[in-house]
């Protein structure tokens, strides 16, 4: 059973309910045709972590975000 975990930012650039259904759909379709993995036993889940929650360079995104504006 494959399990694929995406992980994106999840404050004002949250994807979308449409935008996540895709990515599911793309990721267990690829997984299906690339590596003939049955896609009814693939798990795809997606985390939407807070910007303050995400690092870059010894800064939070959030951080980073302020200072380049």
């Amino acid at each position: 059973m494959p399990y694929v975990n995406i992980k994106v930012t999840g404050d004002s650039e949250a994807p979308t309910a449409e935008q996540k259904a895709e990515l599911i759909h793309g990721v267990t379709d690829l997984l299906s045709k690339v590596l003939n993995k049955n896609p009814e036993t693939t798990v795809v889940v997606i985390d939407e972590v807070p910007m303050d929650n995400w690092g870059l360079g010894g800064e939070s995104i959030t951080v980073r975000r302020k200072a380049n504006r």
